[in-house]
């Protein structure tokens, strides 16, 4: 991986005409109990870099994180994260992008990132995408799979964008994982425990989708999405979500949700019983200024032997946000109360805010009730266009975590060269 990173990273370092991203370095502190009466204080720090090399149509994008406690060492400290580190070429032909390296990767069994090669094709509104390579590793390690025909992600898309307000998305996506040998201890035949090496089949997503939108600005927007398991040869999942604004200031929201639970072909949990959810959700917004807008959005959820109900309702202004939430049901009984505000002084220098909640809940009608206090203060101080300081403070007090207080200070820098080197 290191070979591949250096034959990636030089020629974009000699030739690049533009470098520019985003280094970030924060520090958290919290403290831990260990015992009723014994703890730990906890310094958490954060190295994040996100950095973009660019010649014409080339690039080398990269974004990765570095985490350390300085006070008291834990589990895997140091840990190095590599999210994304991929090379890119556009207008291949004039008709083809093709991208190679650690990529995010969007599909119907979630997004993340593999390694691999990732190909697009395409011009005037249509478009073929294919992608292949190995599953990134467990806390995205700067390691590649050492078995590419088990731990893999396979996928493609054809989309049409060529005709008036319409998308339409045809997509496929095979992603397997490789199983993973261990011993375990089992009884023979005389009941003597004896060890016994087990060993799993491949456990693996296969699905196809199919989606269709409609957006006509400033009037109406509709999406609908359906996706197949070809491994179980059935529905997973159907969407219909609609937007109307034809009414001067008024947005009328219905979204409509099938879901099958995602279980791994082969795997132990598929032999449990388990139902669909159907979700339901409606709502609406108005606008009575260009600072002060109200929402409301009612959602039911039928499970397959019950159901829950959720409320939402805020008013959003120029200078903050206030919101009520309500759920009832199988899912529990809740009710949430937020306030969150901001204001930014000597032309955006200087931006104070403040976010408080207050939640009562409890896990059904007849349990006790539990409440819960959230406040968080803090301040972005912007000496100069590229740099930021954050500080934030953070209160918690419940059941559980009684007077709970932490503290997160944030340094941020932006930056954008252009490089004659050559």
């Amino acid at each position: 991986m290191k070979k591949f990173i250096f034959i990636l990273l030089l020629p974009l370092t000699l030739f690049a005409q533009n470098l520019n991203g985003r280094f970030s370095s924060s520090a958290y502190t919290f403290e831990r109990y260990d015992t009723n009466e014994d703890s730990k204080s906890y310094i958490r720090t954060y190295q994040s870099l996100y950095l973009n090399l660019n010649k014409s149509d080339y690039s080398f994008r990269t974004r990765m994180n570095f985490a350390a406690d300085v006070s008291e060492s834990m589990i895997n400290d140091p840990r190095y994260r590599v999210y994304n580190l991929y090379f890119t070429a556009r207008n291949i032909f004039n008709v083809a992008t093709l991208k190679l390296g650690r990529q995010p990767v969007y599909n119907s069994v979630g997004s993340g990132s593999f390694d691999g090669a990732f190909l697009k094709i395409g011009k005037s509104g249509y478009y073929f995408k294919a992608y292949y390579g190995g599953n990134v590793p467990a806390y995205q390690k700067l390691e590649i799979t050492d078995d590419f025909a088990n731990d893999y992600v396979l996928g493609g898309k054809f989309e049409i964008s060529a005709f008036k307000d319409f998308h339409i998305a045809l997509d496929y996506v095979d992603k397997n994982f490789k199983p993973y040998e261990y011993e375990a201890l089992r009884l023979d035949e005389n009941l003597n425990p004896v060890s016994v090496l087990i060993r799993n089949n491949s456990n693996k997503f296969k699905f196809a989708s199919a989606k269709v939108s409609y957006f006509k600005e400033d009037e109406l927007y509709l999406r609908t999405k359906a996706e197949y398991d070809i491994n179980y040869e059935e529905l997973s999942k159907f969407e219909f979500s609609a937007r109307v604004e034809q009414i001067e200031n008024l947005g009328i929201d219905f979204y409509y949700n099938y879901r099958e639970p995602k279980i791994r072909y082969n795997s132990i949990f598929s032999v449990f019983n388990f139902g669909n959810t159907q979700e339901i959700e409606g709502g609406v917004d108005y606008s009575f200024t260009t600072t002060l807008s109200a929402f409301a959005k009612y959602g039911y959820v039928k499970y397959e032997d019950d159901n829950s109900s959720r409320l939402n309702l805020g008013v959003n202004t120029c200078v903050g946000s206030l919101s009520y939430r309500k759920t009832f049901g199988y899912a529990g009984e809740l009710d949430a109360l937020s306030l969150s505000t901001s204001k930014s002084f000597l032309d955006g220098m200087l931006t104070p805010s403040v976010a408080l909640s207050f939640i009562q809940y409890k896990l059904s009608e007849d349990d006790d009730s539990n409440d819960l206090v959230t406040l968080l203060a803090g301040v972005n101080y912007k000496p100069f266009r590229k740099f930021t300081i954050d500080f934030q403070t953070q209160y918690l007090n419940n059941k559980i975590y009684s007077n709970d207080v932490r503290f997160l200070i944030k340094l941020n820098h932006w930056f954008n060269s252009n490089l004659d080197i050559l």
